[in-house]
C-alpha cells in the first residue's frame, strides 16, 4: 500500500492525532482504515528523537501486530542478546535475553530516526498525514475540544475533529492547553543522551550501570549499528534539584573518572550533540481523557518509573485506545472515551505500581550491591531477573519481603 496523498483543503475529520511518534503512528495505523483520521507532526520524517533506542517486548508485540518486524530487520539495527548490569560497588554480571514474543532470544537497538520513520510511513498509508505542521492551540466549541490550530508553511491552518488525540510527547502542546501536563518532580526523570564511536568493550549486550553519582537513576551504554554506542544517564528530577547538579557534566565525569569506564572511553569520539529530555513517570496518574480528547504515551505520562522506558507503554496505550476511539465515533458517543483510562490502568496499573516500588528500593546502594552480587553468583537469582525482563508479572517478586529472604539465602 502506497502513502496516501493528503488533500489540504479537507478540514473535517473523525479523529485528529497530534504527534507521529510510536504512540500516534500506532493509533493511526490501527484506526485509519475504519474512521477518518488525520495524523499531524511538527517534524519532517525521518527525524531524530532523544531516547535510549532499545526496543522493548511490548513494542515488539505491537510491531508483530502491525507486521513491521521485517522492516526493522531490514533497517540498520543492532541485535541484543543480553543485559550487563553493574552495582555501585563495581560488581558486574550478565543476564541473557529469554525468547521473546517473536520466538527469538534477542532484541533490538534501533535509532529512533529509523524506527519512528518506519512507523510513520506505515501510518501514512492508512490515514491522511501532514508533516511540518506545528500545532499552536486547540479549537473549542461549546466548552469542548473540537479541533486544532497550527502553522503550515508559514500560514495558520485549522482542522476540526470529533476526537483529538495528544500523542505529542513529554512536552505535549495538547496536554499543556488542557492543563494536564505537570508532574511533581519525584515523578519525572531527567535524562541525557549522546552517541559515541570507538568505545572499547562493546558486546551484543545493552549495559545498565548503577553508579554512585546517579542513585536513584542509572548510566547506560547501548550498542548501536555501525559500531556506535548510545550512551546516557537518567536521574529522578527531585534528586537533580536537591543536589543542584549539571547532568551533562556528571556524565562526562563518569566517563573520565569511573574505573569501569575511563579506559573504555579514553579514545572514544563523540559523534552527536549531548541532548537532554524529560520522562514523565506513570507513577503519577494524570487525567488522560475527556469528552472529546485523549492522551497517549509520554503525553499521558506513561513512562515506566523503574526502567525509564516509554515506547512500550506508549504503543500499549494506542492499542487500548484504538477500539474505544472507533466505538465512540461509530456510535457518535464521546462519553465512551471514559473507557480508555479505565482499560489502560486495568492493564498497566499493577505493573506501574510495582515499578515505582522497585524504583524506591533502587535508592538503596546496599540493596543494589546485594542483588547484583547475588545475580553474579546464583543461577536462581539470574532466572528471576531474566523472567522479570520478559514478564511484567514477575516484577512483583521484587517487592516481596520473601524474595529478599530467598535472596539472602541464595
Amino acid at each position: 500500500m502506497k502513502k496516501r496523498d493528503c488533500d489540504l483543503k479537507k478540514v473535517n475529520y473523525d479523529v485528529i492525532i497530534v504527534g507521529g511518534g510510536p504512540s500516534g503512528s500506532t493509533l493511526a495505523s490501527l484506526i485509519g482504515g475504519k474512521v477518518k483520521t488525520l495524523l499531524l507532526d511538527k517534524a519532517k520524517f525521518p527525524r531524530d528523537k532523544t531516547c535510549g533506542d532499545a526496543v522493548s517486548g511490548k513494542t515488539l508485540s505491537m510491531l508483530k501486530e502491525l507486521k513491521l518486524v521485517s522492516k526493522i530487520e531490514k533497517a540498520k539495527h543492532k541485535k541484543i542478546y543480553g543485559i550487563t548490569f553493574s552495582s555501585p560497588n563495581g560488581t558486574t554480571t550478565r543476564i541473557p535475553i529469554k525468547k521473546n514474543i517473536l520466538g527469538k532470544n534477542y532484541g533490538y537497538v534501533c535509532k529512533r530516526i529509523i524506527f519512528d520513520d518506519i512507523l510513520f510511513k506505515n501510518a501514512s498509508k492508512k490515514c491522511d498525514a501532514i508533516q511540518n505542521f506545528t500545532v499552536t492551540d486547540l479549537v473549542w466549541e461549546n466548552g469542548r475540544v473540537a479541533g486544532v490550530k497550527g502553522i503550515l508553511k508559514g500560514k495558520e491552518k485549522t482542522f476540526k475533529g470529533k476526537i483529538i488525540v495528544g500523542a505529542d510527547g513529554a512536552q505535549s502542546i495538547v496536554a499543556q492547553k488542557l492543563k494536564v501536563n505537570t508532574n511533581p518532580p519525584e515523578h519525572v526523570c531527567i535524562a541525557m543522551r549522546a552517541y559515541y564511536k570507538n568505545v572499547k568493550g562493546l558486546t551484543d549486550d545493552i549495559e545498565i550501570h548503577f553508579v554512585d553519582e546517579l542513585i536513584p537513576g542509572y548510566f547506560w551504554i547501548f550498542p548501536a549499528a555501525n559500531g556506535e554506542a548510545n550512551v546516557g544517564i537518567g536521574v529522578v528530577l527531585s534528586e537533580v534539584k536537591k543536589r543542584n547538579v549539571d547532568l551533562k557534566q556528571v556524565m562526562f565525569k563518569i566517563l573520565k573518572e569511573n574505573k569501569l569506564f575511563k579506559k573504555r572511553f579514553e579514545n572514544a569520539v563523540l559523534t552527536s550533540e549531548v541532548k537532554g529530555w524529560t520522562l514523565p513517570f506513570a507513577s503519577y496518574k494524570r487525567k488522560i481523557a475527556g469528552d472529546s480528547w485523549i492522551l497517549l504515551g509520554d503525553a499521558a505520562s506513561l513512562v515506566d518509573p523503574f526502567s525509564g522506558e516509554g515506547m512500550g507503554n506508549g504503543t500499549l496505550s494506542a492499542r487500548i485506545a484504538a477500539p474505544v476511539v472507533i466505538e465512540a465515533i461509530q456510535k457518535n458517543n464521546p462519553a465512551i472515551l471514559k473507557k480508555y483510562p479505565q482499560k489502560l490502568w486495568q492493564a498497566l496499573g499493577p505493573e506501574v505500581d510495582t515499578s515505582y516500588k522497585m524504583q524506591k528500593l533502587g535508592r538503596s546502594k546496599l540493596l543494589l550491591n546485594l542483588v547484583i552480587g547475588k545475580v553474579k553468583k546464583s543461577e536462581w537469582v539470574r532466572e528471576q531477573i531474566s523472567n522479570m525482563l520478559v514478564e511484567s508479572e514477575s516484577k512483583k517478586n521484587f517487592t516481596s519481603p520473601l524474595f529478599y529472604l530467598k535472596l539472602l539465602l541464595a
